[in-house]
């Protein structure tokens, strides 16, 4: 018998049509069955305040907590704003970290794709989020990179991924499959 590690994605764009969104959902199709990838939403998440996250705390926090804590690893899927990661993904990163020495983050086995319809493919966002994740005691996956420009050309009008993209996004989810197993077994 295989195991099944359960993977939370967390999509950095809030909009029901994004391209991110649209690259997570293709991602969990295109995972070998040793992965379980579930998208964890964010955008209900009160901002972070250390005023109300006392105990207990506000139930979507604890929620998103419970979701985190019970994944075996971690799937970040971001577009870029201002050369970082959007407010929602910063947020629900700061959630997830708190209370201090309680971070629901800490040893899951993570990677990051940042996608974008410009040149540098959300290059800023991928860089701060792996920044923010060696603090957070994540190991992040090094290769391959994934930085993708011109994303919103990757699917089709009927809305399916296009061959184009397809071969990287099955590298990419390949190896992060690989890269959760070699960390369950560290």
């Amino acid at each position: 018998m295989s195991t099944v590690y359960h993977v939370a994605v967390l999509v950095g764009s809030l909009r029901k049509a994004s391209i991110n969104r649209k690259l997570a959902l293709a991602l969990a199709d295109l995972a070998p069955p040793s992965l379980k990838l579930e998208i964890v939403e964010i955008g209900e998440l009160p901002l972070y305040n250390e005023d109300i996250d006392i105990d207990p705390p506000p139930a979507p926090y604890s929620a998103f907590r419970a979701k985190l804590k019970a994944a075996d690893a971690l799937l970040f899927v971001t577009p870029e704003y201002n050369r970082s990661v959007p407010a929602p993904m910063k947020n629900a990163i700061d959630v997830g970290s708190r209370p201090y020495g309680q971070s629901a983050f800490s040893g899951k086995p993570g990677a990051v794709l940042s996608a974008s319809p410009g040149a540098i493919g959300g290059f800023g966002a991928n860089q701060h989020l792996r920044q923010s994740m060696v603090f957070l005691d994540v190991p992040m996956m090094q290769q391959p990179e994934a930085y993708l420009g011109g994303a919103g050309s990757f699917f089709e009008e009927a809305g399916m991924l296009g061959d184009g993209i397809k071969p990287f996004l099955q590298k990419f989810i390949n190896a992060y499959a690989e890269w959760v197993a070699l960390c369950a077994k560290g």
